[in-house]
């Protein structure tokens, strides 16, 4: 979908209403960080309590890939620009995209907000072009989180997968994944031939980078209509 020009919105954000979309770990920290982008919380949705009639500028996702199911017909409803940080709901992506473009809807959709990420995500595309003449070479990823999160692999991983095909990286990319204690997410991108091994890793020290990041592209949605992703927001 061809994105649109942006109609004029309050100065980083100043004054944006907020619907937050699920309560739990990242709901409460995007909260928690959203008056330092000048949001306020509109209102909250999660388990038992439903209420969506609270005037908002944005809605950020942060449910579940189920509850997602649910909640984007209402997003279509109002109208109202939504950024889903929700993972585990790509076979339903093609769909939620359509519906997106007829109702011409602006959406922010990203396996991970961090902006470190991101950038790790153009390390990576980089390192697979460089690598995909050398068939000498295989790849793969690990990632591994704590054991409460419930995809795996992590939409993360997939993004970075995705990353490296599309960079021409043509081969067979092995992911596998880690579930334990509280780990916030580590991810490592790896070549390997019979005589050396690169890797590439990203650390999350803590959600305060995803939640940022979220809040970030919530500014900047209001106004365009399209289906987007973190590097767009980056891209200014």
């Amino acid at each position: 979908m061809t994105p649109r020009e942006p109609r004029s919105q309050p100065e980083q954000g100043r004054g944006l209403k907020l619907l937050l979309v699920g309560y739990g770990k990242m709901g409460r920290m995007v909260e928690e960080l959203a008056s330092s982008q000048g949001c306020e919380i509109a209102g909250r949705i999660d388990v038992g309590s439903e209420d969506w009639t609270a005037p908002a500028d944005v809605a950020v996702d942060f449910s579940t890939a189920d509850a997602l199911e649910a909640n984007f017909p209402r997003y279509l409803e109002r109208r109202i620009p939504v950024v889903i940080g929700t993972t585990g709901w790509t076979a339903r992506e093609a769909d939620y995209r359509a519906r997106a473009e007829r109702a011409g809807l602006g959406v922010v959709a990203s396996g991970n907000f961090s902006i470190g990420v991101n950038v790790f995500q153009l390390i990576v595309a980089e390192a697979a072009r460089l690598m995909q003449g050398h068939d000498e070479y295989g790849a793969w990823i690990h990632e591994a989180h704590h054991s409460a999160k419930r995809d795996a692999p992590s939409g993360t991983a997939l993004m970075l997968r995705d990353a490296m095909a599309n960079a021409g990286f043509g081969r067979t990319i092995d992911i596998s994944s880690t579930r334990a204690g509280k780990i916030p997410g580590i991810h490592t991108i790896g070549f390997d031939a019979a005589s050396d091994t690169i890797e590439l890793t990203h650390t999350a020290r803590d959600r305060r980078g995803f939640a940022a990041g979220a809040l970030l592209a919530a500014t900047w949605i209001p106004g365009r209509r399209g289906w987007f992703t973190m590097a767009d927001v980056l891209k200014g």
